[in-house]
């Protein structure tokens, strides 16, 4: 029924243990992917949605390496926006509905196709460790399969306990059996941690039982786009719409009144809930002067009556849900589909884990996605991705791949799970990276595609594809640093744009550089246009070129900051490193630098209590 031993065995169906599947078998790891339900593959537990803020960024980043997140949204999406667009380009982030039906279908499908890679469907319950090495999986149907490595990925599935008021049910997800002994097994004979955290999704509900004419319509954007910068998927046609209202005092008064049947505030649950992504029962709580709170009505797929609201997650009973809904305008008449839930979970602290997500216990046992700690499918993906990559390369006996802050919001995500850890579920923001402006979403490729080339991820075919894209890029740099414009030409559009006008010849890159002058004016004029269409520029290299000319000086600042980072990057400090016989470092930089065992002087300037002065001691005593 099996292979004699597989390289790799995920353990999980989600996003992180599909991404983790995927880059295992096709650098040429005999994988098996086991899962409790074959039919829950790629399942979007919460809301229907893949990217938005720095979430996007990272599905481009997973494309870039030679992921697939992004090529399964691409098929699957019904609707597409750009967030951000009013701001700055570090700020743009890429964002899609999708029909959640068609999201499982494609992994799967895609899944299906990769030769190394068997899929089984069984619950793991324990794992074979022999000498703090590990050796394979045991399952509930009595079965040991043996393996090189293990990848976790088991999600919210840990001794997981879904709260519905005051109703308790035993379950990963919504009727799905939660998994017991894996975490037993690694705190009580190998003493690795663990803790519980929660999370929570909002109710589904028919659509055709909501008043679209008393809400905002969030419309897709005018041309839409992908997150795969390779893929052939065409872009979107048509789009389903989205819907905005409001909660109001009304809802607001009837949640106070019933806080007390919340599972949040009768202590039923223990675990730390997301912080930025609170039920709206903890919303109307910690907020006691909103007067509203968006809600967004997100549909499930292109021919499904049912719909997701987002911001409204909740624990209460399904008649509080109905009654607060109720009394959102819009949803007078509202027919639940699905009640809301929260679920309380094990999760495993991440700074037990090295940077390649192994852990730093149990030789060649890698973590993957929520049961780090984190929340979110995209910050799951990146995880899996990584996992998978950092397994084959370890049973192959190569050198780890370590993604740093400056290649990437996976590197931002990665770092700060290991060198700072979480005491709650862990989410992605742009302002978490301090080289957004070079963690941009339009250059994903360009950062990372390289380095999957380099692994055996991205196919010679796509490394062409970005071989062009880049000479394009520099070619369109170079017309506009050398070509002038005549003012008689531009002072209209200047004094359109109420720039100040010009009196001699000016290179195209100088106007262009101006704030107020958009890509679109300088292509206006006729016989830039006739050079633009002669050299094949497309609007991906416009926009590319855009940014570099507009943003050259912060780009070049974050650069060389970039640079001095890698310098302390460089200098690894050894496993076996005795901190506490330094006794000119502080007791609590001691103590810190021993309990995190970083792997570099620049992760452990990001360990907090770190000061400069402990650095400068440590890198003397590394010298010696």
């Amino acid at each position: 029924m099996f292979v004699d031993i597989y390289d790799i065995i995920v353990v999980g169906g989600g996003h992180a243990g599909l991404e983790a599947s995927f880059a295992s078998s096709n650098m040429g790891s005999k994988t098996l992917l086991i899962t409790t339900n074959l039919q829950t593959i790629g399942q979007m537990s919460c809301n229907p949605a893949i990217g938005g803020i720095a979430k996007g960024q990272m599905v481009r980043e997973i494309d870039a390496l030679g992921g697939y997140s992004g090529i399964v949204s691409d098929h699957s999406m019904i609707q597409f926006r750009m967030l951000n667009k009013s701001k700055g380009p570090a700020m743009w982030s890429p964002r899609a509905q999708c029909d959640r039906k068609l999201f499982s279908y494609y992994w799967r499908f895609f899944l299906e196709k990769n030769a190394r890679l068997d899929l089984y469907q069984d619950t793991v319950t324990s794992l074979i460790i022999e000498k703090d090495t590990i050796k394979g999986v045991k399952t509930f149907f009595g079965l040991k399969i043996k393996g090189k490595s293990v990848i976790l990925t088991n999600g919210t599935f840990l001794n997981g306990k879904i709260h519905i008021g005051k109703k308790k049910i035993k379950g990963g997800r919504i009727a799905e059996q939660e998994v017991r002994g894996i975490t037993e097994q690694l705190t009580k004979h190998f003493g690795l941690k663990y803790g519980r955290m929660k999370t929570g999704t909002s109710p589904r509900v028919d659509g055709r039982s909501l008043n679209y004419d008393k809400m905002k319509c969030q419309n897709g954007d005018t041309f839409p786009q992908k997150f795969s910068f390779f893929d052939d998927t065409k872009k979107l046609t048509k789009q389903r719409k989205c819907y905005i209202t409001c909660t109001n005092q009304k809802v607001h008064d009837l949640i106070r009144q019933y806080l007390d049947y919340s599972p949040i505030f009768s202590k039923s649950i223990q675990g730390a809930s997301p912080r930025y992504c609170p039920s709206i029962e903890e919303k109307i709580f910690r907020f006691p002067d909103k007067k509203e709170h968006p809600i967004f009505i997100e549909p499930e797929g292109w021919n499904t009556v049912e719909v997701y609201i987002n911001g409204f997650s909740t624990s209460f009973p399904e008649k509080i849900q109905y009654e607060s809904l109720k009394k959102i305008s819009g949803f007078e008449k509202v027919k639940i589909l699905r009640p809301g839930y929260a679920i309380e979970y094990d999760y495993f602290p991440p700074e037990q884990l090295k940077l390649t997500l192994e852990s730093k216990i149990i030789k060649n046992l890698f973590f993957a996605g929520q049961i780090n700690g984190t929340t979110g499918y995209e910050e799951a993906s990146a995880q899996g991705l990584m996992a998978g990559i950092n397994a084959y390369l370890k049973v192959m006996q190569k050198e780890p791949l370590i993604i740093t802050r400056n290649q990437a919001y996976i590197g931002v995500l990665i770092d700060d799970l290991i060198t700072k850890g979480t005491k709650e579920p862990y989410r992605m923001f742009t302002s978490r990276a301090e080289y957004r402006m070079l963690l941009r979403q339009d250059n994903a490729d360009v950062r990372l595609t390289p380095i999957g080339y380099n692994i055996g991820l991205i196919s010679e075919k796509k490394m062409r594809i970005l071989d062009t894209k880049k000479s394009k890029i520099e070619k369109c740099i170079h017309l506009f640093h050398n070509m002038n414009i005549n003012p008689k030409i531009i002072n209209p559009i200047l004094d359109t744009k109420k720039s100040p006008r010009i009196c001699f010849d000016k290179k195209v890159e100088n106007i262009l550089s101006r704030s107020e002058i958009s890509i679109k004016d300088i292509i206006s004029i006729p016989f830039l246009m006739e050079k633009i269409r002669k050299n094949d520029f497309n609007q991906e290299i416009l926009e590319q070129v855009s940014i570099q000319i507009k943003y050259k000086g912060y780009i070049e600042r974050e650069k060389e900051n970039a640079k001095k980072l890698l310098k302390l990057e460089k200098l690894k400090i050894p496993n076996n490193f005795d901190y506490k016989k330094i006794q000119s470092l502080s007791l609590e930089a001691r103590e810190k630098l021993d309990y995190y065992r970083p792997e570099s002087l620049a992760q452990a300037s990001r360990i907090s209590g770190i000061s400069p002065s402990d650095l400068s001691i440590l890198l003397i005593y590394m010298k010696r």
